[in-house]
């Protein structure tokens, strides 16, 4: 080889070595002890409780929102959901004006404005390769200005473009979804071994309604129920399914010698299902902890192995905290709300702020629109209906059982003017405005993926709420 090339090459190589990969892993509908190393007795998860040893685990871990799309978009944005306006996964069932909704709630964008400035593009500007295989969720098609191609990604793979129908585990040949979304992830890490890259990985599961592997279906149908406890088989299968397409994934990292150099960040768009939540109140579309509530655990170099934190940390973080951790730039033209808590994965530097918000001013299954505010061990909910509030110390009362907002009148003002002054501040909306088209006989549409009497995933009914709480739809 001729000195000038060898050269080149040798810092290509450099290159490849000084600037760390970044691998996110969004699970979807996991709820936060869908998995063995948050405390699930019943599921089986080797390679995701492997995964969370070898680095931090986070036991308040959050969604950005109560569902898919907008976490999504606040995952690559960096962003609350009032800056882009992804408020709810689009659905024509709640559209605002709905007969079921008692007031007119907000429209949210049925896709991620072009104009944002993304994850994926912030990676590719500073020399990263970027791929995304699964799902999007944040605009219709697969090639386009609102698709991963036109917001910074230069690899994607969606299940339509490999075969797979919408919300279908299997193709037509019996080929498992998520294990072939892990092939496709692991020949983009092949091909791109020897330069940094980014890795977003959005598998389907475990949304509901599942199809698993007929052999760990079986196996879980056998297994013996924990004493005192109701567990989903069809789930439990689901979650070990993609454990074992993870697990791919992690062994071509092992293979390839990259583990020293890749972040991994591991983490679901939302909450789960309210029968295997407790004793977490609410599930996926409440703002109660059983809908934001989520796993997230975090490994890579110079994370030690088995640390812990009770840090709260929300999808945004992930922005600028995997930037951080690759040594990218951030975006100076833009706002971010998302704090980098590398300090905090390093042990090198404190990690503070005063308060975390949520604003969900939608309907979407049995919840309606509302906001919420964590300031240390406090959380208030504000519902849009009925335009009250409720307060919990999660401190003492994780499940939020106990609303205690009558008791502390002095900290409940305070809290509610702090929340008040965050959505001035980012011109969060606020519907309040009745529904004309209002029917108080009207049915509840039911989601597909609701996982609640009469479907095939679960056993669990509408879920109960204090009875100081307002009408959820």
């Amino acid at each position: 080889m001729k000195p000038l090339l060898l050269l080149a090459a040798l810092s290509c190589l450099s290159l490849a070595e000084e600037r760390p990969n970044v691998l996110v892993i969004l699970i979807d509908d996991m709820g936060w002890r869908d998995v063995g190393y948050a405390g699930n007795p019943f599921v089986e998860s080797p390679r995701i409780d492997a995964l969370a040893h070898n680095g931090m685990r986070f036991s308040q871990g959050y969604s950005s929102a109560p569902n898919c799309a907008p976490t999504r978009a606040c995952l690559l944005t960096g962003q609350y959901t009032p800056r882009h306006g992804v408020y709810t996964v689009i659905d024509d069932r709640h559209a605002p004006g709905s007969p079921h909704q008692k007031i007119l709630a907000t429209d949210s964008k049925p896709e991620l404005a072009t104009e944002a400035k993304t994850l994926p593009e912030c990676f590719r500007d500073g020399g990263h390769v970027t791929g995304m295989v699964g799902m999007w969720n944040l605009g219709r098609g697969v090639r386009g200005p609102c698709t991963p191609d036109g917001q910074g990604f230069t690899f994607s793979r969606q299940p339509k473009e490999m075969g797979f129908e919408n919300d279908a585990y299997h193709d037509a040949n019996g080929r498992d979804l998520n294990d072939a979304m892990a092939e496709e992830a692991c020949q983009f890490i092949k091909s791109n071994a020897a330069k940094p890259w980014f890795l977003y990985f959005a598998p389907h599961a475990v949304h509901a309604p599942f199809d698993p592997d007929p052999k760990l279906l079986e196996k879980y149908r056998a297994k013996p129920q924990v004493p005192g406890k109701e567990f989903d088989p069809e789930l439990a299968a689901t979650v070990e399914g993609i454990d074992r397409s993870i697990g791919y994934i992690l062994d071509t990292l092992k293979q390839l010698d990259l583990g020293k150099r890749t972040y991994i960040l591991f983490t679901s768009d939302n909450g789960g299902t309210p029968p295997y939540l407790a004793p977490l109140k609410g599930g996926k579309g409440a703002l109660y902890e059983g809908g934001i509530r989520v796993p997230l655990a975090i490994s890579g170099p110079g994370i030690k192995p088995e640390s812990t934190s009770d840090v709260p940390v929300l999808s945004m973080d992930l922005f600028p905290t995997a930037l951080d951790l690759a040594s990218a730039k951030p975006p100076a033209e833009v706002t971010l709300d998302g704090r980098s808590i590398k300090p905090l994965l390093l042990g090198n530097g404190p990690f503070q702020r005063d308060a975390v918000f949520w604003h969900f001013p939608c309907y979407t299954g049995r919840y309606g629109p509302g906001s919420a505010m964590r300031s240390g061990r406090y959380k208030l909910i504000e519902f849009f209906e009925s335009q009250t509030f409720e307060l919990y110390d999660l401190s003492a009362d994780p499940g939020e059982s106990t609303d205690i907002i009558a008791r502390v009148p002095e900290l409940s003002k305070s809290l509610q003017s702090k929340l008040r002054a965050w959505q001035d501040s980012i011109s969060a909306p606020r519907p309040t405005t009745p529904n004309p088209a209002f029917d108080p006989n009207a049915e509840r549409p039911r989601g597909r993926d609701e996982r609640g009497k009469g479907n095939k995933g679960g056993k669990g009914g509408p879920n109960k709420h204090e009875p100081n709480s307002p009408e959820k739809p």
